[in-house]
């Protein structure tokens, strides 16, 4: 399994962990009733303490993303109603800050701007601009 830890992030281990097999999964790179690997063998090869991926499997079960089977492991759950759930709460967060955008002033120009990546995180400051000072 292809899970890099970045050890710089500010996220616990088993946080990233699961956000990374919860990336795997609303991609389509582990397919429902896929077998995840053993607790052991992940955290052999990540060379990290298997509580830590027992606490990412159980995050994940807690989420509907996993099952476990007693005695066999854990497994990739139905995550077909997953993506519009996760797209409507990417919708909300953007609603609360096009909020704060609006009552601090910045126009949805400045925004989509920035969504672009035209601008790093000074208003005004565009890619053209800081190239031009280069």
């Amino acid at each position: 399994m292809w899970i890099e830890i970045d050890f710089r992030d500010k996220r616990p281990l088993y946080e990233q962990i699961a956000s990374k097999i919860e990336e795997m999964i609303l991609r389509g790179v582990l397919s429902k009733d896929e077998a995840l690997p053993s607790v052991r063998s992940l955290a052999m090869e990540l060379s990290i303490n298997p509580n830590t991926i027992q606490k990412a499997y159980s995050t994940l079960e807690a989420e509907g993303l996993t099952y476990s089977v007693s005695g066999r492991g854990s497994f990739v759950a139905d995550a077909g109603g997953l993506l519009p759930k996760k797209r409507e709460e990417i919708f909300r967060e953007l609603d609360g800050i096009m909020q704060k955008a609006k009552v601090i002033g910045l126009t949805r120009l400045e925004l989509m701007a920035y969504i672009q990546g035209d601008v790093k995180s000074s208003p005004g400051r565009t890619k053209a601009k800081e190239e031009s000072d280069r």
